[in-house]
């Protein structure tokens, strides 16, 4: 993935930032255009990075915009950021997602009785690294939870970094109790109260808010890359999603290269200081 760079457009923290991917010049869809797979045996992973550890914004995929770019989620038309319930600082590991796979809200999951959440898979990177918004990331699988979001089945793989130095020791999810003790209950934790400091009640999890293991995780992983096939090919009604790429052969909507706008880049604009507070949740309200 070498080959593949970023483009921005304006500045982080503000309605006009855009980050856009291309390849050897031509823009590529993160969402569509890189592989889910980095090796032939299909045991390495392309993720691409949207947050970074530690920091509050939140940065996604757009499924709205012609190619993908990474933009800054709204709500009312205001920039949205994770509160900071204590002790956890921001996104507590890398947060991203693997292209090529779509979690389909015309499917409902047989375990947990509820329909995809209509976005690409989601990835937590626990490694030790603090990513960057559009790097790619080759990782390997360890584990998957399942989150309950408004009806919608929101499922969050676990992965680690290759390069990781603890890569060779974390091979399925009891690994990662044993070598990094807590972060499993920590992550559980955090998806269970961060929107609680907006006025939302705590969120639900599919399983008691167990983690499902390698094997569990790498069938969710295929069945939502077979599910993007379906999108990406025109099987299933796109509705408002933007499907237009310049690499997969078998799609519709391949076209060879897709006007986006220039780089502008702009250093990051200040983050509003109320971002910076620390919210207590009380245990008994958990």
């Amino acid at each position: 993935m070498a080959d593949i760079t970023t483009r921005q457009v304006g500045a982080q923290n503000t309605l006009e930032y855009r980050l856009y991917f291309e390849k050897n010049g031509v823009p590529v869809s993160p969402f569509h255009d890189i592989p889910l797979f980095a090796n032939a045996e299909k045991t390495i992973l392309n993720m691409v990075v949207e947050i970074p550890r530690w920091t509050n914004a939140k940065l996604e995929i757009s499924k709205e915009i012609p190619m993908n770019p990474i933009i800054q989620d709204t709500k009312k038309g205001k920039l949205r950021y994770v509160r900071n319930c204590f002790p956890h600082k921001g996104y507590i590991w890398n947060y991203g997602a693997f292209p090529q796979t779509w979690e389909d809200p015309n499917h409902s999951h047989p375990e947990t009785k509820a329909r995809g959440d209509n976005d690409p898979l989601d990835v937590i990177e626990i490694g030790e690294q603090v990513a960057y918004p559009g790097q790619i990331k080759q990782v390997k699988v360890l584990g998957i939870m399942a989150l309950l979001d408004e009806g919608e089945t929101d499922w969050k793989v676990i992965v680690i970094d290759i390069n990781d130095p603890l890569a060779s020791k974390l091979n399925d999810v009891e690994d990662v109790e044993k070598h990094l003790p807590g972060l499993i209950r920590a992550t559980n934790e955090w998806f269970r109260i961060y929107k609680i400091p907006d006025g939302k009640p705590e969120n639900v999890f599919a399983f008691s808010g167990e983690a499902k293991n390698k094997k569990y995780a790498t069938d969710i992983i295929f069945e939502t890359h077979e599910a993007w096939k379906q999108l990406i090919n025109g099987t299933t009604d796109k509705k408002d999603i933007e499907t237009v790429n310049t690499s997969v052969e078998e799609s519709p909507y391949k076209t060879e290269s897709v006007e986006v706008p220039a780089a502008s880049p702009e250093p990051a604009a200040p983050i509003d200081s109320s971002i910076d507070k620390w919210f207590f949740i009380s245990g008994h309200n958990l």
